[in-house]
């Protein structure tokens, strides 16, 4: 078994690896490859943490369920290998059941300001009766100062100690003696020393965290300690979790700032805390994060706006500097995610490059794009079962591009649906309303259809010489 001593004399070892080359020569994504492969002898030992096993402001060892390290730089993606670290509970009671979410924060003092305090009351007060019995809040003290940790506790404990009680909030430290190395370290980017030091530190603060947390919920976020919730956000998660179903992702983003709003699979956070740990001087989290999700294969980013959490502080924990950071997509109410329900999308538009139809209906953060639409041309959704619709709304145009809209059309809807060798679609349908300045929106259709609908049809009603974005197309059914 690998001694606490014996991998920090590997860190540094590794220190001494990088060093022998040029930035300029080796990609990271190749040195990456060399590291992976490298890790790999000392596979069949675990790096263990020691310390005692007492419950509440003692140590007690949380133990992950443990696999061999990949032997390939391919097999990343199967990676679940596990480190065994002993933490110091500072408050909680034990887990009785396994959640469906998991919430991360790790917090260290701040030179100006605190917020982690409202950030924890933003979770519990934005979340309903219901959304509280599915949820976990792990909080990381991951300060070395033990004066502050033990002033942390007790207004953590005094403020929320029914939802301790209750084993909605944990908070939880990991001793200075089991960080790697943190002085010293290469300045890459040209940043400062002491910069180096604490964001080299801060990605291992998230790895434990990520660690600790690998068996506590379904899925898991990671929030930073000075935000602020929507309204319901989890019942958000939950819906685009399953408008998902049946899609491949690894990370999904309700925040477009640094490491707010990040979720992931459970399953995936011991592969991330381990990367973190890997790599962990390199670069700041947000950026190996990027590098965490391609390497598991999913290229593009998945963020969702509304944002679910936005930015609320002032000062940066790094030195207290100004941080006026906001995320301009973020809406204090927690936005109605539509149902969408499963459909096929057709049009006879020119289609340009990869916009394709499909993506108009996409909870994800994409559009549809065709050149100049001319009069007759539609867009099609046919249902795979009828439906009962409450609301329909349909966006066109975007800020950057506001003239390409719909400059004049049409909502049609369905029934009866016709089998084609080309296209499905319905033999009547039932006009609902014209576009106004290019959006389309309609409430309580299910008053006013007296039948289920198979189909909604977009019609152009005028040839326009403008491009056409379809930028959304949301449904809630009743």
């Amino acid at each position: 078994m690998i001694k606490f001593h014996q991998m920090k004399h590997f860190f540094q070892i590794l220190d001494k690896m990088r060093c022998l080359r040029k930035r300029s020569t080796v990609s990271f994504l190749g040195v990456l490859v060399i590291f992976l492969l490298f890790m790999n002898l000392f596979i069949e030992d675990s790096y263990v943490l020691e310390g005692d096993k007492q419950l509440i402001r003692e140590t007690s060892t949380h133990q992950l369920n443990s696999e061999r390290y990949v032997h390939t730089f391919k097999d990343l993606s199967n990676f679940s290998g596990a480190i065994n670290v002993t933490y110091r509970y500072l408050a909680a009671t034990p887990l009785q059941r396994k959640r469906y979410l998991t919430i991360g924060l790790s917090s260290v003092k701040r030179r100006k300001g605190n917020y982690l305090l409202e950030t924890i009351k933003s979770i519990f007060e934005q979340s309903s009766y219901e959304e509280l019995k599915e949820i976990s809040v792990v909080v990381h003290l991951a300060d070395f100062n033990s004066s502050w940790r033990e002033a942390m506790v007790q207004e953590i404990t005094q403020k929320f100690a029914h939802h301790i009680i209750a084993g909605r909030l944990m908070v939880i430290h990991s001793p200075e003696e089991y960080y790697p190395i943190l002085d010293g370290l290469k300045r890459n980017y040209n940043d400062p020393e002491d910069r180096v030091k604490f964001r080299s530190k801060q990605n291992v603060d998230y790895a434990f965290l990520l660690n600790f947390c690998a068996n506590t919920s379904d899925y898991y976020v990671m929030l930073e300690d000075d935000v602020r919730c929507s309204r319901n956000f989890l019942t958000a998660i939950k819906k685009v979790i399953a408008s998902l179903e049946g899609t491949y992702w690894v990370t999904l983003e309700f925040s477009k700032l640094g490491y707010i709003g990040k979720l992931y699979h459970s399953h995936d956070l011991p592969r991330l805390a381990h990367f973190l740990l890997m790599f962990y001087q390199e670069m700041p989290c947000d950026w190996l994060l990027t590098h965490f999700r391609g390497l598991l294969a999913q290229k593009n980013v998945i963020r969702f706006k509304p944002s679910l959490f936005q930015h609320m502080g002032y000062y940066s924990s790094y030195k207290g500097t100004e941080n006026k950071l906001k995320d301009d997509d973020f809406e204090e109410e927690s936005f109605d995610i539509p149902d969408n329900p499963p459909a096929n999308l057709y049009t006879n538009m020119n289609v340009f490059e990869n916009y394709e139809a499909s993506k108009a209906y996409s909870s994800v953060d994409e559009y549809f794009w065709g050149k100049p639409p001319s009069k007759g041309d539609i867009f099609l959704i046919v249902f795979e079962n009828p439906i009962t619709i409450k609301k329909i709304k349909v966006s066109t145009g975007t800020d950057d591009r506001q003239n390409d809209i719909l400059h004049h059309g049409v909502l049609d809807v369905g029934k009866r649906v016709l089998l084609s060798k080309q296209v499905r679609q319905c033999d009547t349908y039932l006009r609902l309303g014209e576009f106004r300045n290019g959006n389309f929106e309609m409430s309580d259709v299910n008053q006013k259809i007296p039948f289920d609908i198979y189909c909604m049809r977009i019609c152009v009603t005028q040839t326009q010489k403008e491009w056409l974005i379809i930028r959304s197309i949301s449904i809630w059914t009743s």
